[in-house]
């Protein structure tokens, strides 16, 4: 399985950062090994002083998909989650600087938190509100509606590149609210009332 993520995909989180809008999703890839095992701390690596949290809803895809259409993107899904894309600010700014590849800033072992998975029928994945809490503070506070591709769009625009395949997760963006974690933070995520995850740094 792939895990495929798609950055900028909020215009609040876009100004947050200071980045440009982009005219098409920006996607980049993670490591099936950076998927953070269940019930596990997530450990802050040694080489970033600056590790991010960013809530993300996500997409199992359950079949093998390649060139497809929008309007039939929604078969290619019956679940969604809540995720974390565990981001190294400082190293990906350097990254960026060098005009070089995000992967030490984004895919790195534990970057990738996969909460509970719940059948799609009983969202409306087009007003779907989702929640970050750190140490019992809400610091992220999303709403699918704001996204600048919906989910649909995403999974026909990711086809044309990859092979999408059975078990294959999309991080479809983060709003704004993201942050720096620190030992000892608990962060726990919430989609519709219902907790997806909840976690511990170390």
């Amino acid at each position: 399985m792939k895990i495929i993520c798609i950055g900028r995909n909020y215009a609040k989180h876009i100004e947050e950062l200071a980045n440009e809008k982009p005219e098409n999703p920006v996607v980049f890839l993670k490591p099936d090994s950076a998927i953070l095992p269940r019930k596990n701390p997530f450990f802050i690596p040694p080489f970033s002083d600056d590790v991010h949290y960013e809530v993300e809803v996500l997409i199992k895809i359950n079949k093998v998909g390649k060139h497809i259409d929008a309007k039939f993107a929604h078969k290619y899904y019956d679940e969604i989650g809540l995720g974390i894309d565990f981001t190294a600010r400082d190293v990906q700014q350097q990254c960026k600087e060098k005009g070089l590849p995000w992967e030490k800033a984004k895919a790195f072992d534990g970057s990738a938190v996969v909460g509970e998975f719940y059948p799609k029928e009983n969202f409306d994945l087009d007003t779907l509100k989702f929640q970050l809490f750190k140490n019992d503070e809400l610091v992220q506070d999303g709403n699918t509606n704001a996204m600048l591709w919906k989910t649909d769009e995403l999974i026909a625009y990711v086809s044309q590149y990859f092979t999408l395949k059975k078990g294959d997760i999309i991080f479809t963006g983060t709003p704004a609210g993201v942050g720096k974690v620190a030992e000892n933070d608990t962060l726990k995520g919430m989609i519709e009332g219902k907790e997806a995850f909840n976690i511990r740094v170390k």
